[in-house]
């Protein structure tokens, strides 16, 4: 986080961005210099995430949105998001004393209440 902001909550935390550091990749050597750090643009797409809102509406204190934004994207093609999930998933089931692999997978669904009737409450079918 920036020493001249505030935190916002859905900021990384110092343990949370140590985990994260060496999965983000490091700028490219020769290109244009760098204007925002790694964790600030991760802060600024967490920021979207969590508060569900569009990447306009991102708070002047972040980096703008289309730098937030071009980051996001450009990593979720290079398949970065994936590879943070699958680590800190196995991380996570080596300290839980679990085989890092899970070897199965379970669905579960909800039952739903509808009526008896099986169309709308007045009893007719909606067709789209």
């Amino acid at each position: 986080m920036s020493d001249e902001r505030k935190a916002y909550p859905s900021d990384l935390k110092d343990g949370e961005w140590a985990l994260l550091e060496a999965l983000i990749p490091v700028p490219k050597p020769g290109g244009r210099p760098v204007k925002y750090t790694r964790r600030e643009l991760v802060n600024g797409i967490l920021y979207v995430v969590r508060a569900g809102n569009s990447w306009r509406m991102l708070p002047h204190d972040l980096p703008p949105w289309e730098s937030v934004y071009g980051y996001f994207r450009r990593w979720c093609k290079e398949g970065v998001w994936r590879e943070v999930h699958r680590i800190l998933r196995e991380q996570e089931r080596v300290e839980l004393g679990r085989d890092p692999c899970p070897s199965a997978g379970a669905v579960d669904s909800q039952s739903v209440k509808t009526t008896e009737k099986g169309g709308d409450a007045a009893g007719t079918v909606t067709s789209m």
